[in-house]
């Protein structure tokens, strides 16, 4: 395998409005082309938009949604990845011959569609379908995976999908700054936003405190580190209709460490090199060896009804 460089995007989309977002997700691979990365990665519905689907009735959802590979983004990421030779993986709302909906995320390059993954854990519209699957492909001769946001709160997901190969998981979120049951979750105020140029240390603030950053960094290094494999981390920054996100795309190795990261108030672009000798040297890696599951198969495997509550969603 070839040292990888990677880069992952933020970027603040508007909400149902492809061909801005897909301008955007055009810009920034080139910048990441410019500065040699191999593959860009972007958030969770990045095509789309995410938060205002929650409104959304059926009939809007499926005018929102495209088919898989043939629609019109898909088209375009081919574009744009032949445009500047890099790797494009980007999410958006999925429909299929049947009108069901799904939560997809696609890597494309210049011969189009490489995978397509489907949300496993999706809320965000009661209409949504969960997908079935894991999904692994090829990427210049390095095994890579997709799960999206809720799907990597679940650690057997990830689990799963490392002992399937994986070396590299694309985790594409809209994820931080929402109220929760935990101490010192919540909404960050879009004005904080809005007066971000005059005043970028309250909004900073609010994005690296226990609403934002301090709450992923209590769980996502343990995902890479757990599993000695890396962690490609996409989140929007800015407006997601009516909710502030705080960005912090990372990438995170086989320790657990923070190898590059976007810490711009707006558009941005974090770069790192991914190189193989980290995936055995990793910790993880002698812990998946050392498994027992002979102790805890029928344990871990046992008949369960998946009960998927999102606290900011539920209505009071």
């Amino acid at each position: 395998m070839k040292t990888l460089k990677i880069a992952t995007a933020q970027f603040e989309n508007r909400s149902g409005d492809k061909a801005y977002n897909l301008d955007r997700i055009n810009e920034l691979s080139a910048r990441a082309a410019a500065s040699g990365a191999d593959v860009i990665s972007f958030h969770e519905c990045s095509i789309t938009g995410y938060t205002f689907a929650r409104n959304l009735s059926k009939a809007e959802m499926l005018e929102h949604a495209e088919y898989i590979p043939d629609g019109p983004s898909i088209q375009k990421l081919k574009e744009i990845a032949a445009e500047h030779q890099i790797v494009v993986l980007a999410g958006l709302f999925e429909k299929d011959s049947n009108d069901d909906l799904f939560k997809a995320y696609v890597a494309v390059d210049q011969n189009g569609l490489i995978a397509k993954y489907r949300k496993l854990h999706p809320f965000i519209n009661p209409h949504l379908k969960p997908g079935n699957e894991y999904v692994t492909f090829d990427l210049f001769g390095w095994t890579c995976s997709i799960l999206i946001c809720y799907d990597n709160n679940i650690v057997e997901n990830v689990r799963a999908t490392t002992l399937l190969g994986a070396q590299i998981i694309f985790m594409p979120h809209v994820t931080m700054c929402t109220p929760s049951t935990r101490p010192g979750a919540g909404f960050v105020a879009p004005e904080l936003w809005e007066n971000r140029a005059n005043d970028p240390t309250s909004v900073r603030a609010e994005f690296d405190g226990l609403k934002g950053r301090a709450w992923l960094m209590k769980w996502l290094p343990a995902r890479a580190y757990d599993n000695a494999v890396y962690a490609i981390f996409s989140n929007p920054i800015g407006m997601d209709d009516d909710q502030l996100k705080n960005g912090c795309s990372m990438i995170i190795d086989p320790y657990g460490d923070v190898i590059a990261e976007c810490r711009e108030l707006g558009n941005d672009i974090a770069i790192a090199s991914i190189t193989p000798d980290k995936l055995e040297k990793a910790g993880g890696h002698r812990y998946k060896n050392a498994r027992r599951p002979d102790l805890y198969r029928d344990i871990i495997g046992q008949e369960h009804e998946p009960n998927q509550q999102v606290t900011w969603m539920t209505k009071a």
